[in-house]
Parts: structure tokens; C-alpha cells; sequence
């Protein structure tokens, strides 16, 4: 896979770190803050680790942290991903 896209990191989220209740992850949530959609750091931790191993890309931690929304960190997965794919 050379690209996550959001109802894929949609997915992970949940199988990671579940859904909080009255949260509505299938609206328009790309510019969300994690803590809005009831994800901690530690919940975005899981989920990194898991796309670290799936998708065997090695993503920098402090970027990690800077990625505040649903956007934020696709475009910081999908660039990793693209770097390990060459293009």
C-alpha cells in the first residue's frame, strides 16, 4: 500500500484504541483534534505502531506528536509512505 487513506485510518483507530461514545467518526473529521474525537497520545501511539509493523515505515516521533488532526497525520504517513516506495 502506498497510501492510507482516511476510512482506512478510520478503521485502525478503532481496532486500536476503540471509538468513544457520542463521537461520530464517520463525519467530516480531518481537521479535528485527536482529543476531540477522544484519542490521546497514547491511543495515537498504538495506532502508530500498528502502521509502523503493516505498512513497515518508521515514523518520527516529534512529527507524530505535531499531528494534532486526522490530516495532519495521513500527510505524515502518506509522505512516509511514499519515501519508502521511492516516489
Amino acid at each position: 500500500m502506498n497510501r492510507l487513506e482516511l476510512t482506512d485510518l478510520k478503521t485502525l483507530l478503532r481496532e486500536c484504541a476503540g471509538e468513544e461514545e457520542g463521537v461520530d467518526l464517520d463525519g467530516d473529521i480531518l481537521d479535528v483534534p485527536f482529543s476531540e474525537l477522544g484519542y490521546d497520545s497514547l491511543a495515537v501511539l498504538q495506532t502508530t505502531g500498528r502502521i509502523e509493523r503493516d505498512f513497515e515505515v518508521l515514523l518520527d516521533e516529534e512529527a507524530v506528536d505535531e499531528a494534532e488532526t486526522p490530516r495532519a497525520y495521513l500527510e505524515l504517513i502518506n509522505r512516509a509512505l511514499s519515501e519508502r516506495a521511492g516516489v
